[in-house]
Formats: C-alpha cells, structure tokens, sequence
C-alpha cells in the first residue's frame, strides 16, 4: 500500500482506539448472540471473544500488536476457522451485523473511513469462509495484515 501522509492518523486512531472498537465489538456479539444464523457459532464463545476481536481489528487497523503478543497473531485467528465449514449466509449475517453495530456505537461514517472498514471485514470475512472449508490447509505462518485508508490498485486495468 502506499505510504500515508506523516499527519494522517492511522484506522485505529480514526475509529476512536481500542476503548472504541471494545465498544463496537461488545454491541456486535450481543447482537451475534440474538441472532438465528450466528447464535449456533457463537453460543459458546470464551467471555472475553469480543474483547479478542476488538484487539486483532485494532492490531490490523494500526495499533498496539496486542493481539500478536497475547495469542498468537493472524496464525491463530486463522486457525479458529479452520474446519468450521461457514457459509455465504453466515458470513453475510456477520458482515450486516458488523456494519450495525458500528453504526449504533456512533464510530466515524465517513466515506472514506468506511470504505476502508467495510474492504477489510469483507475481505476477512471471505478469508474466514475459505479457510473454514473441511480440508483446507491455509498458511499459518503468514503476518498480521495490515489495513489503511487504501490505495488505487488492484485487478482493474484500464
């Protein structure tokens, strides 16, 4: 990706920190839980999984790696997919509710911001579905990724 300008703060900064993206993620599994699609997935989920996931966004949106140092990187958010078999269905549910939650938690609305956010939880979303089919062997020892506010690249070549 390009590089940002020096005074551009990073995804993290722009949603409001970690305290923030707590917030969005406590909505978000509150939400989950209710859900009819999702619950089955979820119901069982470890008390501080929200926590969890507000840390790896975070991770990946330019903050602190504390997801990285307490459990293990994207090697291991890869690895709780893995022969999950989830479905277009579900990971649309989780795409919608995401975007709500966001919404309800007041973070930014702006078009580019949401640009970004939206581009990352589709793209970790499909990553999710692939990799949670029966026999999937993905990579785990691939980097943390990285999000920003995006560049003008991609398969389009005009």
């Amino acid at each position: 990706m390009s590089e940002p300008e020096q005074n551009t703060p990073t995804l993290f900064e722009w949603v409001g920190g970690i305290e923030a993206l707590r917030k969005l993620t406590g909505l978000f599994y509150d939400k989950v839980l209710a859900d009819e699609v999702l619950r089955p997935i979820f119901e069982h989920m470890q008390p501080d999984h929200p926590q969890r996931v507000a840390d790896f966004l975070g991770e990946v949106f330019g903050g602190p790696p504390t997801y990285s140092e307490n459990f293990g990187g994207h090697a291991r958010m890869l690895s709780q997919h893995l022969n999950r078999g989830l479905t277009e269905t579900q990971r649309r549910r989780w795409v919608d509710l995401l975007i709500d939650s966001a919404d309800e938690a007041g973070r930014p609305s702006d078009p580019e911001f949401r640009s970004a956010f939206v581009s990352y939880i589709e793209w970790g979303t499909r990553l999710a579905v692939l990799n949670s089919q029966p026999g999937t062997n993905p990579t785990l020892n691939e980097p943390m990724p990285r999000w920003g506010w995006g560049e003008v690249k991609g398969p389009y070549q005009p």
